[in-house]
């Protein structure tokens, strides 16, 4: 059985790899700060899990720019590997009265051959701690129930289950439901 090995580096990097009888085997998985530089491999990695079909109520990805606008400049991740894109993570808000100031919405996308190997994670840990270092205090995450690998990721990461929506939308004419999931900060609104 592997595991993952995560250090962090002289500048801040955490690094993640695959960890075999004590010996760290690539591919090591850099998490960094999203970059301009990413935006095609962002779009290209959303566009695959679009094809699935059990990712989003969208049918094709946007452009850059309206993805750009779309979520929050501050909490944007990318997940690298021999400086190839492997996965992104990135929040978005969920309304705009001061009242929600805090509460965003989560979105973690992994390349088709980078799942299983506990990128996903990494990616959701990362943002978890970035939504807190910008004074969020409750994430959400709405997934179709039938995206079972991302609902147990988020529940391994500290959301729970707060609600089934029925009937929520259509994708391709078909009512789906999805599953609202949710973290509440245990530091940042606490008192």
């Amino acid at each position: 059985m592997r595991a993952l090995e995560v250090e962090v580096d002289a500048h801040g990097v955490r690094r993640c790899g695959l960890l075999t009888q004590g010996i760290v085997m690539e591919p090591t998985i850099d998490i960094v700060a999203m970059a301009p530089a990413d935006a095609d491999g962002v779009l290209a990695i959303f566009a695959e899990a679009l094809l699935a079909g059990q990712a989003s109520f969208e049918t094709e990805a946007p452009s850059w720019a309206a993805w750009d606008a779309a979520h929050l400049a501050d909490c944007r991740l990318a997940a690298h590997s021999r400086d190839t894109l492997v996965g992104w993570a990135a929040l978005s808000s969920v309304s705009s009265p001061c009242a929600y100031a805090g509460v965003a919405e989560v979105s973690v996308y992994v390349a088709a051959p980078a799942r299983g190997q506990g990128v996903g994670r990494e990616l959701l840990r990362h943002l978890v701690a970035a939504s807190e270092a910008a004074g969020l205090w409750t994430l959400q995450a709405s997934i179709f129930p039938e995206n079972v690998a991302s609902v147990r990721l988020h529940e391994r990461c500290g959301f729970r289950v707060v609600g089934r929506r029925e009937r929520i939308g259509q994708l391709h004419g078909v009512w789906r439901d999805t599953l609202l999931l949710e973290r509440r900060s245990p530091t940042v609104g606490a008192s």
